[in-house]
């Protein structure tokens, strides 16, 4: 259960841009919540926000890891190395914002991650959860939480936006469901009109009494659904 309801909404978008600040001001008029995924090694970079500006920019949302400099994970031959870009990005990254740090996504496109990597974060990091490149279009709860695949991806997958959208908010289930949409902001960009989609779609699918809109870390780890 998602504090007493069974459905529940959530965001997550990677690698600290700029046009956060823009998608999270339409998340906030929607009173929706998301978690956003930093690399504490590149922030102050161009098109990235800087390390000061931080805690304030995500006030309300999730910060999470997704490694120090983004490397493809399972490209990396040096375990230790490995487990260094993820905890010392996690360290990093809750010094800057005063809490603890504890979700992840894996860097890169494609198969970014694999089970050997998944083993590493999960025995020798602090991560309680990371999220792959991959979807899977569905709303099932999932039993392993270090290769945690998202409904949707926000922008690459967008035809299908509303249609998972207004299906989700149709569901009428008993088990714990999730519609967990993914992405980067900076490909809005791509074709502005993206950006008025995006708000559409926030306004559609927020303030329904039966959902749960929480960060990851609150969908994911803080409700008794497991």
């Amino acid at each position: 259960m998602f504090n007493k309801k069974r459905k529940a909404i959530t965001f997550s978008f990677d690698d600290g841009v700029k046009q956060d600040i823009r998608l999270i001001e339409i998340l906030n008029k929607y009173t929706l919540k998301g978690t956003f995924n930093l690399n504490s090694e590149r922030l102050g970079l161009k098109n990235i926000v800087a390390s000061e500006d931080v805690k304030h920019i995500y006030s309300g949302h999730e910060i999470a890891a997704h490694t120090l400099t983004h490397p493809r994970l399972p490209d990396i031959l040096n375990d230790q190395e490995v487990i260094r870009q993820v905890e010392q990005d996690r360290l990093n990254l809750s010094e800057l914002v005063g809490y603890e740090v504890c979700g992840m996504a894996y860097p890169g496109g494609g198969e970014n991650n694999d089970e050997h990597v998944a083993k590493l974060i999960r025995e020798h990091t602090g991560i309680k959860y990371a999220r792959v490149w991959s979807t899977n279009n569905g709303f099932g709860l999932q039993k392993d939480l270090y290769r945690f695949k998202g409904t949707v991806d926000v922008y690459n997958e967008e035809k299908k936006l509303f249609e998972l959208a207004e299906k989700f908010l149709n569901l009428q289930t008993d088990a714990p469901s999730i519609f967990y949409l993914w992405g980067h902001a900076f490909e809005f960009d791509y074709d502005p009109t993206s950006w008025d989609r995006f708000d559409e779609l926030c306004a559609f699918i927020s303030g329904k009494p039966d959902v749960f809109y929480g960060t990851n870390r609150e969908v994911l780890l803080d409700n008794n659904w497991r």
